[in-house]
């Protein structure tokens, strides 16, 4: 077995508020386990204490709050970390990552809805994470009342600084991630969020089949 051929799988789940990637993830990452494959769970921001650090400033942020170049340089520096500390490490010793939002994440929000651009982002990510990406990116797709739905339920008590946005913002997010998936088909595989959690997770299943498979044949 040679080193590539050992290398573990990344996979990152996306898409806007309330699409249940947290709910998906778990569930993947107890599915792969049941494979008897070894993967860890983590997300973004956040996944090494530095990095849950800034998503502290991110979602709680100080008064005012943080304009979008701010914004995007936190996530940024957030992920390096991230990407430094555990995700590159995992991966190279062979177990897989199912990460709830990468860069495309970032993409989404700061680059599209933010109206940053994406070439913003994409530098920013080949600085500071060296322009790693996912073996597979999943969108989540959730229709707007579903959504809607959802986060009522959620955020009954209050919403973060940028699941508070609004309706409008989060319809530019839904808009990029679409244009995202879009542009790159052979990197994405798209999802309807509105099927119950289960059948959610049987259409994920199926779509990293063909990973599973390339991993057990090395």
């Amino acid at each position: 077995m040679n080193k590539e051929s050992s290398r573990g799988c990344f996979i990152a789940l996306e898409g806007g508020e309330g699409t249940g990637k947290s709910t998906q993830a778990a569930l993947l990452v107890d599915a792969l386990a049941n494979r008897g494959i070894e993967a860890e769970l983590t997300r973004e921001p956040g996944g090494t204490p530095g990095a849950e650090a800034i998503r502290a400033l991110l979602l709680d942020p100080p008064e005012g709050g943080w304009n979008a170049r701010a914004e995007a340089l936190l996530f940024a520096a957030a992920r390096s970390d991230h990407v430094e500390r555990r995700i590159k490490p995992a991966l190279e010793a062979g177990r897989w990552v199912v990460c709830d939002r990468f860069v495309d994440s970032s993409r989404a929000y700061q680059g599209g809805a933010g109206g940053l651009g994406d070439d913003a982002i994409a530098n920013l990510h080949g600085f500071g994470s060296e322009g790693l990406r996912p073996d597979l990116t999943v969108l989540i797709e959730v229709s707007p009342d579903k959504v809607a739905e959802r986060l009522s339920e959620r955020d009954a008590d209050g919403s973060d600084a940028i699941g508070g946005r609004s309706a409008a913002y989060h319809a530019r997010v839904a808009e990029s991630f679409a244009a995202l998936a879009n542009e790159d088909p052979a990197q994405f595989v798209r999802i309807d969020g509105d099927a119950s959690p289960e059948a959610v997770h049987m259409q994920i299943l199926a779509a990293i089949e063909h990973l599973i498979a390339e991993r057990q044949q090395c």
